[in-house]
């Protein structure tokens, strides 16, 4: 079935052309007929399987619709997400989607001034994708009125509960008229995660993508055996056999973010760190950088690029292996996406084999182990010139860890 068989707006159906939009994916046809009757959704997908589309087609269609017959004032859907850049991802797709119509979307945050955010919302919107935190500083404060809302999207879900915002969700029910559609979309579940959902659906229709396979089909996934202290030898070699390749690396902490690039940079090789210690403009300028390709390395941690879509991501490497499970699928998603093939390859060292284990049970299935011969390992582990002194290399990477610190130090607040 293709999208232009869909009884949606011609608005819609239009801009779904000009996006390239065709056909919709597996959950795209699952959700969107049951959001188009007004039911609620419990939807488990993988990463990379078009589920933002999944409710923003028919949540635009829904309130275009209503619009047009002059019945929608105030805001009428609320999209709660974990992170800033997923709330201004999921903006960017409204956007996309709703352009021609009346709808109109706008996403609150923290980490900026609120004064342009509430000017914004004194002009009237539709559609509210929030975080948390901000969303309730400003319901609290009388710009956001929830009276209204008719639609309530929890997207990355599972994240969201890791991040400790179960609280917030609860909270954020009792802002809501009680009759509502609730959409519950997560790429993984556990009892916590089903309690919650179904304490806010009702009779929900249940939509579960690939639930034998928690990792899209489009990755191919590998693992190298190699230790700690080589695991830079590894990552510079990989950069520089593939030049024009997209490389999302991810790492476990801030500092270790921090001293990748630094390591990188030694041996010439441009690269962008991205995790919760950078300030909003400076992360929206990192993304901006290697959605472009302007560099073509990209070093995260898990909280930071969480459920952010970025296209044509070629690599993944797993520089540390996840300490959860679920994160490694969420790691190895932002490759692979839609239709596309990814590849995910992971640094094990011998500390880290447990993990691997633990992995492999998650995913129902080994990953393939990759060995280079004894001339590649040599050549992989030959010294660069930075590294002819290994404690001056050591000593560096501290101080620059220790100074970026320093430079990023929030002060002290005055009471």
């Amino acid at each position: 079935m293709k999208f232009e068989e869909y009884r949606i707006a011609t608005e819609v159906k239009r801009n779904l052309a000009d996006m390239g939009f065709r056909r919709p994916t597996d959950i795209q046809y699952k959700a969107i007929p049951p959001i188009l009757k007004g039911e609620d959704v419990l939807a488990i997908a993988q990463t990379g399987t078009g589920k933002t589309a999944a409710f923003v087609i028919p949540i635009v269609h829904l309130l275009h619709d209503r619009k047009v017959s002059g019945r929608s004032e105030g805001i009428k859907c609320v999209v709660m997400v974990p992170t800033r850049e997923l709330a201004l991802q999921i903006t960017e797709v409204f956007d996309q989607i709703a352009r021609h119509t009346r709808v109109k979307s706008f996403c609150v945050f923290g980490g900026v001034e609120q004064g342009p955010q509430i000017a914004r919302l004194e002009k009237g919107i539709d559609v509210l994708v929030t975080t948390p935190g901000r969303m309730f500083d400003l319901t609290s404060q009388g710009h956001i009125k929830l009276d209204r809302v008719e639609m309530l999207v929890l997207d990355e879900a599972d994240r969201m509960l890791e991040l400790g915002f179960l609280k917030d969700i609860r909270d954020l029910i009792r802002f809501l008229p009680k009759k509502r559609q609730t959409l519950f979309f997560s790429a993984t579940i556990n009892e916590t995660i089903k309690d919650l959902a179904y304490s806010l659906v009702t009779r929900a229709i249940r939509i579960q993508i690939s639930p034998k396979d928690p990792v899209s089909k489009n990755i191919d996934h590998s693992v190298f055996f190699v230790e700690m202290d080589d695991k830079r030898f590894y990552l510079e070699r990989m950069v520089r056999e593939h030049p024009e390749s997209k490389i999302l690396v991810f790492v476990r902490t801030k500092v270790r973010a921090e001293r990748v690039m630094k390591a990188m940079e030694r041996v010439e090789i441009e690269s962008v760190t991205l995790h919760g210690d950078k300030e909003q403009k400076d992360r929206l300028d990192v993304l901006s950088k290697f959605r472009t390709g302007a560099v073509k390395v990209l070093v995260a941690t898990d909280v930071s690029a969480r459920g952010i879509d970025i296209p044509d991501v070629d690599y993944v490497v797993n520089y540390d292996l996840p300490d959860v499970p679920e994160n490694y699928v969420h790691r190895v998603g932002r490759t692979g996406r839609g239709m596309k093939k990814g590849l995910a390859v992971s640094f094990c060292s011998t500390e880290e084999k447990p993990v691997l284990q633990a992995i492999e049970q998650y995913l129902g299935k080994p990953v393939r182990v990759l060995v280079l011969d004894h001339t590649e390992r040599a050549e992989t582990m030959v010294l660069t010139r930075e590294e002819k002194d290994p404690l001056k290399a050591i000593m560096q990477e501290i101080e620059a860890a220790e100074a970026w610190k320093e430079k990023h130090r929030k002060p002290n607040k005055r009471r």
